[in-house]
């Protein structure tokens, strides 16, 4: 199969879809994640072992999994209604709270049989210098999933869905997600006239067990552990990854973000696209990167762009996610003026 350069978009199109996220309407399924950020200014080294003792700053807790998929589609200015599973703890009240000005959480089932989990990232640096993470703790969920649990979720997310224009999956891993409850899902989607509602898979571990997407959007890492291979600078090998990809996920298309390298657009009887990065190749921070580049690609296809347009929207959400610390969103008005910037 042939590869191509980016062909380019017209910028006055792009800024149509992205007025047109408003009137989408997002189903955003998956593992709900506590991201807690821990900073402190580093003191002096222990004289108990060979670590640094840093003075305690402050500590922040944000949405990331699913929750941050959903905060990326209301900060570009979608509606997101999250469905998923959180603990009955302090943390997942926190988590809800931080979201339930933007996102519509009541779909969220609060289980008494799981841990909501959580990453803890500690960060330390100087008073006058940037803080870098020096170690991240993970707390997973555990598998208490009873069968009352799934059958409760598994309700809200089909009623859910009757009532979206969209399924975006965030699949980390937990045992919430499943193939067969996302097909069931998919048929419950609500459709605009005779386009068929997309839905869109982000699975970290088990991306080949999910078929008939309209796309996924794996990073090249998580590409080279499914097959076992190294990309890099290799076109052939990230060609033939892509395609097997394609096959095996009866997907629509695929996009596969390359950090620094920009991404790839992989659609059936197409050549292959490569998206070169938009801005700085000096990248901040990927934490949650992931998440804005699937919400930007399910709102714009939601919104009727096409697989080449709404991978030129990722691009630039994306490009703008990892210029910031931590996990973070986009929002639209930042999408518009990156077009603007770049058509300039």
């Amino acid at each position: 199969m042939r590869t191509r350069a980016a062909r380019s978009v017209d910028p006055s199109r792009l800024l149509e879809l992205i007025e047109a996220f408003a009137r989408v309407r997002t189903a955003v399924f998956g593992d709900l994640i506590v991201d807690e950020f821990i900073y402190g200014d580093i003191a002096r080294v222990s004289r108990e072992a060979p670590v640094l003792i840093l003075n305690y700053d402050s500590t922040e807790i944000v949405p990331g999994g699913a929750g941050n998929a959903a905060c990326n589609v209301a900060a570009l200015g979608g509606s997101a209604v999250a469905i998923g599973v959180t603990g009955r703890d302090d943390t997942a009240r926190r988590l809800l709270d931080s979201m339930r000005s933007s996102v519509d959480v009541r779909s969220v089932l609060s289980a008494r049989s799981v841990r909501t989990p959580t990453k803890t990232r500690i960060l330390a640096g100087g008073i006058h210098s940037a803080k870098q993470q020096v170690v991240r703790i993970d707390r997973p969920a555990g598998d208490g999933l009873t069968e009352a649990d799934r059958r409760a979720i598994a309700t809200r997310l089909l009623k859910a869905a009757a009532r979206c224009d969209a399924l975006l999956v965030s699949d980390y891993g937990n045992g919430l997600v499943t193939p067969a409850l996302i097909a069931q899902a998919r048929k419950s989607l609500r459709r605009r006239g005779r386009r068929t509602s997309p839905v869109l898979v982000d699975s970290r571990y088990s991306l080949l067990r999910f078929r008939g997407m309209t796309t996924c959007t794996p990073n090249e890492s998580e590409v080279e552990q499914l097959f076992g291979i190294r990309i890099g600078d290799n076109t052939r090998v990230l060609e033939r990854a892509g395609r097997e990809l394609l096959r095996r996920t009866r997907a629509s298309a695929v996009l596969i973000t390359r950090g620094s390298r920009g991404m790839a657009l992989f659609e059936p009887d197409r050549p292959t696209v490569h998206i070169p990065i938009v801005g700085s190749d000096q990248i901040a921070d990927v934490t949650g990167a992931g998440d804005t580049v699937i919400a930007t690609m399910t709102l714009a296809l939601a919104a009727g762009a096409s697989f080449i347009e709404a991978a030129h929207l990722a691009n630039y959400a994306g490009g703008l996610a990892v210029m910031k610390r931590g996990t973070a969103t986009v929002s639209a008005d930042e999408l518009r003026q990156a077009v603007k910037t770049d058509s300039e």
